[in-house]
C-alpha cells in the first residue's frame, strides 16, 4: 500500500495560499486561547472578590455595627463622607508621590554606590541595615521637630519604608551580571561607566522594577501611618477621626478607599515596568 502526497494545486491552492490559510488557523487559535484566559483570570478573581465580600458580610452579622460595618454600611459610610473623603484624598496622593520618588532615589542611588563601591558597602551598609531596626512612627516626633508639621514628616517617613527593598533589589541587580558578557565587554574595552550603563544597569532593570513595585506599596503605608502620628490633613488623618467620634462606616470606607488607592499605584508602577521592559527586549511574559 502506497501513500501519496497530494500536490498543494490538489489541496486547493498554491505554496502561498496554503501558508496563508495555516497562518490565520494559528492566529485565530492563538486569539481563541487569549480570551479563554482572560475570562479564567476574570472569573478567578470576580470569586476571590466575591468570597472576601461574603465573609466581610458574614462577619458583620455577629458583631454590632459599632465595631463591624458591613459592606452594604460601607458603601453607605462612603456616599455620606465623599465629599470629606475627596478633600483628604490629595494631600495622601502628594506625600505618596513625594515619599516614593524620594524613597527611589535614596535606593537606587545608594544601591548603585553600594554596588559599584566596596569601600562604600563596608562604610554605610551596617548603618542602613541597624537604621531599619528603628520603628519608623518612633522617628515621627523628631521629624516633626525639623520639618515641622507639614508633608515633610509624611513624605520622610514614606521615604524611609519604602527605599530598603529598592536598595537590596538594587545592589542584588547591579551585581548578578553574566560572567561571559562581562569579559566581552572586557575584550571591547569598555569603560567602566560603559559597562555600567550598557550591561549592569541593563541585567538589573527587572530587579530595580521590582523593587519600585514593593516600594510603591510601601510609600502609601508610610503615607498612612505618618498621618496616623502626625496627620491633620490627609486620609489617614481622616482614618483616625472616625475611629475616635465613632463613624465606624466612614473609617471603613476610608479603609476601602486606602485599599483600592494602594493597589492603584501598584498597577501604576507595574504599567511602566511593562512599557520600560517591552522597550529594552526584556519583557517575559507568563501564559
Amino acid at each position: 500500500m502506497t501513500t501519496q502526497r497530494l500536490a498543494p494545486a490538489q489541496l486547493g491552492g498554491n505554496d502561498a495560499d496554503l501558508f496563508a490559510r495555516f497562518y490565520a488557523q494559528e492566529m485565530e487559535q492563538e486569539r481563541v486561547k487569549r480570551v479563554r484566559r482572560r475570562v479564567i483570570y476574570a472569573v478567578g478573581r470576580a470569586l476571590i472578590l466575591g468570597a472576601f465580600i461574603f465573609a466581610w458580610w458574614f462577619t458583620a452579622k455577629f458583631y454590632p455595627p459599632l465595631l463591624v460595618a458591613s459592606p452594604a454600611e460601607a458603601w453607605d459610610g462612603f456616599m455620606d463622607g465623599r465629599s470629606e473623603i475627596w478633600k483628604h484624598a490629595p494631600t495622601t496622593v502628594v506625600e505618596i508621590a513625594l515619599g516614593f520618588a524620594v524613597g527611589s532615589v535614596l535606593g537606587i542611588g545608594l544601591g548603585a554606590l553600594i554596588a559599584q563601591s566596596r569601600l562604600a558597602e563596608v562604610v554605610l551598609r551596617p548603618y542602613i541595615i541597624v537604621s531599619q531596626a528603628v520603628p519608623k512612627i518612633a522617628l515621627a516626633p523628631i521629624l516633626i521637630i525639623f520639618l515641622g508639621f507639614g508633608v515633610g514628616p509624611k513624605v520622610a517617613i514614606a521615604a524611609l519604608i519604602c527605599f530598603f527593598p529598592l536598595l537590596e533589589n538594587t545592589i542584588t541587580g547591579l551585581r548578578r551580571v553574566d560572567p561571559d558578557s562581562y569579559k566581552l565587554f572586557q575584550s571591547l574595552g569598555a569603560s567602566k561607566m560603559q559597562v555600567f550603563l550598557k550591561l549592569r544597569l541593563y541585567s538589573a532593570l527587572p530587579l530595580i522594577f521590582g523593587g519600585l513595585r514593593i516600594a510603591a506599596v510601601l510609600a502609601t503605608l508610610g503615607a498612612i501611618v505618618a498621618e496616623f502620628v502626625a496627620g491633620n490633613a490627609g486620609l489617614g488623618a481622616l482614618l483616625v477621626i472616625s475611629l475616635g467620634t465613632f463613624q465606624t462606616k466612614l473609617m471603613y470606607a476610608v479603609m476601602v478607599v486606602l485599599t483600592l488607592m494602594a493597589y492603584t499605584v501598584y498597577i501604576i508602577t507595574q504599567w511602566v515596568e511593562h512599557k520600560a521592559l517591552e522597550r529594552t527586549n526584556m519583557l517575559v511574559t507568563h501564559e
